[in-house]
């Protein structure tokens, strides 16, 4: 039966969601993202009688973009989405599900990239002074999140990343942190002695003081990790964002307002300092040095700004 198909085109998209999470070590996020965008083909084609794998062919994969462009998404969704597909259909071929690869010449509009949001140094500083100020309180959870604060900017984390360290993968002799990043590479960051200071402190007065009601089982995830939450279980990235989103509520300025402003106010600030292309690709774990390069469109541009600002003559 017609339905029989289609359950099983689901049990296909699942199967592939465990292939790229288990085999692939694709993150959590983008294994969503695309069980998402899959589950979305499969209803479309459920609608025009496509059931079978060989059935999702290149006219309705390119019908299926169509449609999500003429409903307003996004050019860097359509091409998450055309990348989802062309993943699956592949993976169809080679586990013989599928004839033919279906999706091999499927195209999308390129992503547009807008550059990312960026603090300048006078409000970055403002933003470490207010956690340092709320710290000096002595209360545990300020004195976490200026922890994190700090060390968010000082070795320009990605939130997962952050909320993923655990107490063993902090050298402080080397000022360094290991972390686990995309597709499950590890690699060590440096960090500087503001957020070695920070860490310190909220290790000595505020992280015992949250995991002090917690044990067993429940606790043991939160007894490895650096930073906890209330109640002394590993940190959400949840968190994390609400915390950041807070403190940049009442900073001037579009964009983004979640820890990744601090990624890119970092990466920014290091290029601007003039630190090696490279090096700052490696500290920030990107597989393309493409990726690192577009921070320094964001320094041209800041200093395209600061030159038409202060120029007698611009």
């Amino acid at each position: 039966m017609p339905h029989d198909r289609g359950v099983n085109l689901h049990r296909l998209v699942d199967a592939f969601a465990a292939y790229l999470a288990a085999d692939r070590g694709f993150s959590v996020h983008t294994v969503r993202s695309y069980r998402s965008d899959l589950t979305n083909l499969v209803e479309f084609a459920a609608e025009r009688g496509a059931n079978e794998p060989d059935e999702l062919d290149l006219e309705l994969l390119r019908e299926w973009l169509w449609h999500a462009s003429q409903e307003g998404l996004a050019k860097s969704t359509l091409a998450r989405r055309a990348a989802a597909s062309r993943a699956f259909s592949s993976w169809l071929e080679k586990t013989h599900q599928a004839s033919t690869d279906s999706a091999a010449r499927l195209k999308a509009p390129k992503a547009e990239r807008h550059l990312p949001r960026v603090l300048n140094r006078d409000q970055m500083s403002d933003m470490l002074q207010s956690v340092a100020a709320r710290a000096a309180s002595a209360d545990p959870v300020a004195l976490r999140d200026q922890a994190m604060v700090e060390l968010l900017y000082a070795s320009a984390l990605r939130v997962s990343e952050l909320t993923g360290v655990n107490l063993s993968d902090i050298d402080d002799s080397r000022l360094t942190v290991r972390v686990l990043g995309k597709g499950s590479k590890e690699r060590v960051v440096p960090f500087g002695i503001p957020a070695q200071h920070a860490i310190a402190e909220y290790l000595k007065c505020g992280r015992p003081q949250l995991t002090t009601a917690v044990s067993g089982a429940e606790g043991a995830d939160g007894a490895a990790a650096l930073f906890v939450g209330a109640r002394g279980k590993r940190l959400t990235t949840r968190t994390v964002y609400e915390v950041i989103a807070h403190l940049l509520a009442d900073v001037p300025g579009s964009g983004g307002s979640g820890p990744h402003t601090l990624r890119h106010t970092a990466a920014t600030h290091l290029l601007d300092g003039g630190a090696d292309l490279r090096a700052v690709q490696e500290m920030l774990g990107h597989a393309s040095l493409g990726t690192t390069q577009l921070y320094t469109h964001v320094s041209t541009e800041r200093l395209r700004e600061s030159y038409r600002t202060a120029h007698p003559r611009a």
